[in-house]
């Protein structure tokens, strides 16, 4: 997604009180990877056409999202 576009898809009052579900902490926006991410669970919950998908079902673990991101710039 383009730079700065996931900033203005979701509305800052609705970033301001959004919570990671699973541990109810801090999310912060990570434009490269296209979500939010919980620091304290190591999860990123996608942004999907400008939806944040809150279901931690759904979100996937950093580990694997920072190890795609590394091969993917190895290629």
């Amino acid at each position: 997604m383009i730079d700065g576009l996931l900033v203005n898809l979701i509305p800052q009052e609705l970033l301001a009180v959004l919570a990671c579900p699973k541990c109810k902490g801090d999310l912060v926006l990570e434009e490269k990877f296209s979500g939010l991410v919980c620091q304290k669970c190591a999860l990123l919950y996608e942004i999907r056409d400008g939806i944040p998908i809150m279901l931690p079902e759904e979100a996937k673990p950093l580990a694997e999202v920072f190890q795609k991101d590394e091969s993917s710039s190895k290629a």
